[in-house]
């Protein structure tokens, strides 16, 4: 297993992280119902991926049901004692509980939600807070003050942020600094071959700012996985059967992308996830990238991941398949000065 500092920090992370959405069986109120892993096999994946080296679990409150993901590893690392091998993060902001205060921000929400987690997850710290979504009706200052006070109070070791516009984020950042705040050390987003509108305006801030980009979603939805064909149906049970309006949707540039990544794969004798997570680990901001896994088949794919080296020209047809409109005035500073 390779690592890389989170950021600028001197926090070594697994360059690919063990996603928990998928943690625990959700019932039928849930959203990820009948797409989760029972707990038993969980217990099992998760000894798997710590073993492997992969120390880096990312989870957030809303995840399953009730907190069903985070109450899973809570388990987990009473049962296990391996809360130490783990850098643990979680996240908060979308609606949990009930009342006017159930979603949000807020200083009162925060802390609130910390503390929900540090008991769900039987832990005394927390290694990365992330405000799951950023928060347009609560100031920004409010949120990272409550987020300060618990870094200092020993509660939360690091703070990141996920799903922000790139002006908040750089606002974030500005008043941390001229506040004396504890700062977003990360920031988490979708990123992948077939989802790279980031790199107008996020990448880099974040170069510019140091932070490590951790890319949720990286195989885009599951159609990196080479279960997809051009003018055919989805398979029976597969998640885009589920959603065949996605499906639809799909245009060109996405089975371009497709037939680039199986044929890199086939030269390299690798998967196509494997060379989709591979491209994302040679993007210089990110830190680690976030996979699922809810079999051992999986598991092992991904992990495998993080030892693959693309070589330049395999980059190359990479960027180029996926590659993308940026518009103005990306494109007109683009042909002046060859970059932005």
């Amino acid at each position: 297993m390779k690592y890389r500092r989170l950021g600028q920090t001197g926090l070594n992370v697994s360059t690919v992280c063990f996603g928990a959405m998928t943690f625990g069986e959700a019932d039928d109120t849930s959203f990820m119902h009948k797409l989760g892993t029972p707990e038993d096999e969980t217990f099992r994946l998760i000894d798997m991926a710590l073993d492997a080296g992969c120390n880096f679990i990312d989870t957030a409150d809303v995840y399953g049901q009730d907190g069903l993901s985070e109450r899973v590893l809570g388990r987990y690392f009473e049962t296990r004692g391996r809360r130490n091998e783990a850098v643990l993060a979680t996240k908060f902001r979308f609606t949990m509980g009930e009342g006017p205060n159930r979603q949000g921000a807020s200083r009162h929400r925060v802390i609130e939600c910390c503390e929900a987690s540090l008991k769900r997850l039987k832990t005394d710290h927390i290694d990365l807070y992330q405000i799951h979504m950023q928060d347009n009706a609560t100031p920004e200052e409010e949120t990272l003050r409550a987020l300060d006070d618990l870094v200092r109070s020993g509660k939360v070791r690091y703070i990141g942020c996920s799903n922000y516009a790139a002006y908040r984020l750089v606002n974030s950042l500005w008043t941390s600094q001229t506040r004396g705040l504890a700062s977003f050390v990360s920031l988490q987003a979708q990123y992948s071959l077939v989802e790279r509108n980031l790199e107008r305006e996020h990448i880099p801030a974040c170069r510019e700012h140091g932070l490590g980009v951790l890319p949720w979603s990286p195989l885009a939805g599951g159609f990196l996985t080479g279960k997809y064909r051009k003018d055919q149906a989805p398979e029976e049970g597969s998640r885009f059967e589920k959603w065949k309006e996605r499906y639809a949707k799909f245009t060109d540039r996405h089975w371009a992308i497709l037939e680039a990544t199986e044929s890199i794969a086939k030269e390299m004798d690798a998967t196509i996830p494997q060379v989709a997570l591979a491209w994302l680990l040679h993007q210089p901001t990110v830190s680690s990238v976030i996979f699922g896994a809810r079999t051992q088949a999986q598991l092992e794919d991904n992990l495998k991941a993080a030892e693959l080296e693309l070589s330049d020209a395999s980059l190359a047809v990479l960027d180029e398949a996926s590659r993308v409109e940026w518009g103005y005035p990306y494109d007109f500073m683009g042909r002046i000065m060859g970059s932005w």
